[in-house]
């Protein structure tokens, strides 16, 4: 495993990372909308991506909830990027064994594998292998 990034899901995604930066310092990068993105389609206007660099050594991601699975307290996903294909298979489905798949492991449109899975103490890891 490279590093363990912190997700947030949160509604206004938008006005609260300005928030967050005004808390935190840092710099708002990596944005991206959900307009013109098919799986998106209703959800336009709202961030899936956004990332607040604290440090070089602190970085948190975060996206509007696109639907009512997120509520406070349970929009925290913990993230880690993991080193290979192999690693990140391994670990889906030991997740997965006791677990609940939020997102099944596929092939992304920025190149990675990823999925999401809540393991059997209700954490939800978000796994990513950046190809």
């Amino acid at each position: 495993m490279k590093k363990l990034i912190p997700h947030i899901r949160i509604e206004n995604c938008k006005e609260e990372l300005d928030y967050y930066q005004k808390v935190f310092g840092g710099d708002i990068k990596n944005t991206q909308l959900a307009d013109g993105i098919e799986m998106f389609k209703g959800q336009e206007g709202k961030y899936i991506h956004a990332e607040l660099h604290i440090s070089d050594q602190c970085t948190i991601f975060f996206a509007d909830t696109l639907d009512s699975k997120f509520v406070n307290g349970n929009n925290i996903l913990l993230g880690p990027e993991l080193d290979s294909e192999e690693e990140i298979t391994h670990v889906y489905n030991k997740l997965a064994e006791d677990g609940e798949i939020q997102m099944e492991l596929q092939d992304t449109f920025w190149g990675a594998k990823h999925a999401i899975v809540k393991d059997r103490n209700g954490i939800s890891w978000e796994l990513n292998y950046t190809k």
